[in-house]
């Protein structure tokens, strides 16, 4: 696939995503058919959105660390997309629902690192990565996909269309993470009041930490970098869950805090 047509697969995803609509698979001249041309589209869509208006990149998230959510879109191995600032908000915020086309919701670890890593010491390890956590914030990713079923159009498709990122809202940043088991933490997924899901951070790789560690080195691999203050969402701890208009949500990290939200 030329620079071309990376760029008009890209820009096809972002139509969509602003008109709210989608399509059953992409045409196939724009069909990535490596891991590679995916994120060239990824990247070439990250261009577009940090062309609107005070947008900008805040981090990355990583997709398919739960053998859960793997089995629900048939894939067998992470991958990452990018947090936009536009595409992201404090918890007890209010959602409109009319901006998503099919949307799920995730509740995940998320992270702050400290330091920009040097792509040259890769490969690192979930030790050297911690040495680098500032912080710790419990949040949900709202996932939604250009696709019309998202769960059967492969891993290619997904990477591109932003690994189906679509906001993240995060709870407080808790500084003080040492006493905290990243191994078996508890979370629990409520919809209306009702508990929908429990899952665990050792549905996360073992342990979210291993998702970071796997982020930093595929980009260390790609020629990239994670950057000082970068925040990572690490992978949901359930199954993802589908939300309507209405629904308030709330995930419950115990003591971590929750992160809420309104669907309207």
């Amino acid at each position: 696939m030329n620079k071309n047509e990376l760029s008009k697969a890209a820009k096809l995803l972002f139509d969509l995503r602003l008109n709210k609509s989608g399509l059953s698979n992409l045409p196939s001249e724009f069909l990535p058919d490596s891991i590679e041309e995916a994120y060239l589209i990824q990247e070439e869509l990250k261009i577009l959105n940090i062309s609107l208006n005070n947008n900008k990149i805040i981090g990355k998230k990583v997709g398919c660390t739960n053998k859960a959510a793997q089995i629900q879109i048939n894939v067998h191995e992470p991958f990452y997309g990018n947090l936009f600032s536009t595409y992201s908000s404090e918890s007890n915020c209010i959602i409109q629902s009319k901006n998503f086309f099919g949307p799920f919701i995730e509740p995940e670890f998320s992270f702050k690192i400290s330091k920009t890593l040097d792509i040259s010491d890769a490969p690192y390890s979930i030790n050297q990565i911690y040495n680098v956590i500032e912080s710790v914030l419990p949040s949900i990713e709202l996932v939604d996909s250009r696709f019309n079923d998202w769960k059967k159009v492969g891993i290619y498709n997904l990477i591109a269309d932003n690994a189906v990122n679509a906001f993240w809202i995060y709870g407080k940043e808790i500084n003080k993470i040492n006493d905290i088991n990243f191994s078996n933490h508890e979370v629990t997924l409520s919809i209306n009041d009702k508990i929908i899901e429990k899952g665990n951070s050792s549905n996360v790789l073992d342990n979210p930490i291993n998702s970071i560690t796997w982020l930093v080195n595929t980009l260390a691999k790609q020629g990239r970098a994670l950057t000082k203050n970068s925040y990572i969402s690490t992978g949901t701890c359930t199954s993802a869950i589908s939300i309507k208009k209405g629904d308030k949500i709330c995930a419950n990290f115990g003591t971590l805090g929750k992160v809420n939200f309104l669907f309207l």
